[in-house]
């Protein structure tokens, strides 16, 4: 299948928004992309949302018909993540799996916290600096479960199929054999990474331990019927846009959208004060 992406406006504004298309057409980042992109299951498809060492905070929009790519934005002003030393901005390639949704409705069993009413985050692990709204193909290797002031917010752990080390990494220990230091530094980068902007640090279930890839793939499955239940209107969607333009079968699905052309602008300036180093105690 042929992804692209349609980009309007610039970078660092209000109006940037990132479109995903198939074939040239417009469809939704959250419902038309699959899930799986082999019939085995080991392999995913990952939307990024946030290239590696960035700092604006970009998310698929939940609420925007074909749910576009945006820049995060609190009172009105546009969000970006601070650099915590020895870090700077996020340090994977941060997305989302697609046709996947945390049940703000279900509690889970072991972490006692509900879903963040989110598609499923994912931390890609490997080389590639990728681009915003790049869909990779990738393979799990673990899962976090950082709680979020109250909600259950997975972090799955993937490597990029075309990865140079994806062949020598199957499950979470052999990240920490191949890749020594970085689940530490994951675990410590969501435990920190809001603190300067005055929240408090973050907590994980399960002492902060990355659960291997048979549990990581237990909460997929788990999401992914969340997402069934929610486009086939058996759960409260609230705000959520469920139009799509691929899944025929669904009440929300249409022909074909009014999203604009496209119209990319080179990225606006933004303030210097985004590149700061925080010191933060008791990080390391």
């Amino acid at each position: 299948m042929s992804y692209s992406t349609r980009q309007i406006g610039a970078a660092n504004t209000l109006d940037y928004k990132v479109y995903i298309e198939k074939d040239g057409k417009p469809i939704s980042a959250f419902h038309d992309v699959p899930l799986y992109a082999n019939k085995e299951k080991t392999v995913l498809n990952m939307i990024v949302e946030v290239p590696r060492w960035t700092n604006a905070k970009l998310e698929i929009s939940k609420e925007e018909s074909l749910n576009p790519i945006i820049q995060d934005t609190k009172k009105g002003k546009l969000r970006f993540v601070r650099n915590c030393f020895p870090h700077h901005g996020y340090i994977h390639n941060y997305g989302a799996f697609p046709q996947t949704w945390e049940d703000p409705h279900q509690t889970h069993p072991e972490t006692k916290a509900k879903g963040d009413n989110d598609p499923l985050d994912v931390c890609e692990i490997g080389e590639q600096v990728a681009t915003v709204g790049q869909i990779k193909q990738v393979k799990v290797l673990g899962v976090m479960a950082l709680l979020d002031e109250g909600e259950t917010d997975w972090k799955v752990i993937v490597i990029d199929i075309n990865d140079p080390l994806a062949p020598k990494l199957n499950d979470i220990e052999d990240v920490e054999t191949h890749l020594p230091g970085l689940l530490r530094a994951t675990n410590e980068w969501f435990r920190i990474y809001k603190i300067p902007d005055g929240k408090p640090e973050n907590q994980f279930a399960f002492s902060g331990e990355c659960k291997n890839k048979k549990y990581a793939n237990e909460v997929i499955v788990e999401c992914a019927e969340a997402w069934e239940r929610l486009v086939k209107g058996a759960s409260d969607a609230g705000e959520i846009s469920l139009t799509n333009t691929t899944l025929s079968s669904l009440p929300n699905f249409v022909e074909a959208s009014n999203v604009p052309s496209a119209s990319p602008q080179p990225p606006a300036p933004v303030d210097k004060s985004i590149d700061k180093w925080f010191f933060i105690s008791g990080a390391h």
